[in-house]
């Protein structure tokens, strides 16, 4: 009974996954923009993917130029919080209706758009530490740790959007080379292409703005919000009969 009580539950669209692939290849390429931003413009730190910043950290703390201790930890405080929030949000709601992905994912466009209006400030290079650097690090350290949870609590177990090690190691080990019959091989290449395309974009858009590359990636997330609202409705009486 106690271990019922506790499984996770998993909430599925019509198209049979946790989220249909389309929206996590949207998610992920707002990983490669968020991660853009916050490396080349936020003084080299990480808020999406930890396991970059866990590494960063170390080369900071050896003392490597450029790098700095406090924001990596800062970004590193914001994800774990972010996922606290993720899972507290998806407690909180009415998990019938399906709809606390939707509200998870808003709340991660919204944290976005708040960052870019707070980029808007920050001083050419963000070489010195200032107020608004780490407000950026903070909110898009919560938006990212907030949509990992979400992800990690609908089931998705192959991919959560922000770290592609897993990703690789399952293309390589079910490839034909290995023995295997290369399942899942466009699924999980188009997750890599993803995060490719968002940072490169990042990137690109960085030449203009981190305000507007900040606001584009919240308007992407706040899209795939939209849709998996639209998306994930409770199944029919009739279906399940």
């Amino acid at each position: 009974m106690q271990a019922s009580a506790e499984t996770t539950p998993v909430v599925t669209s019509p198209s049979g996954g946790p989220l249909r692939t389309p929206v996590l290849f949207g998610l992920a390429s707002v990983t490669g923009i968020v991660d853009a931003v916050c490396y080349l413009a936020m003084g080299h730190v990480f808020t999406a993917n930890m396991t970059g910043n866990i590494v960063l950290l170390g080369f900071a703390v050896a003392g490597v130029e450029s790098l700095s201790v406090g924001r990596s930890v800062t970004a590193l405080g914001a994800f774990l919080l972010g996922a606290v929030l993720g899972v507290r949000l998806a407690r909180s709601m009415n998990r019938v209706m399906n709809r606390w992905p939707a509200a998870a994912l808003g709340s991660e466009g919204a944290l976005l758009f708040i960052a870019a209006t707070v980029a808007g400030s920050v001083s050419e290079g963000a070489a010195a530490p200032s107020t608004a650097v780490y407000l950026v690090i903070v909110l898009t350290g919560l938006a990212m740790g907030m949509r990992n949870a979400t992800i990690r609590r609908l089931g998705e177990r192959e991919v959560n959007t922000t770290v592609l090690t897993m990703t690789l190691t399952g293309i390589a080990a079910d490839s034909v080379f290995a023995g295997g019959s290369n399942q899942g091989v466009l699924r999980r290449v188009g997750f890599v292409m993803s995060v490719l395309a968002g940072a490169a974009a990042g990137a690109l858009l960085l030449r203009y703005s981190a305000a507007l590359t900040l606001g584009i990636a919240g308007a992407a997330s706040t899209v795939c919000a939209v849709a998996v609202y639209l998306d994930m409705r409770p199944p029919s009486r009739m279906a399940e009969g």
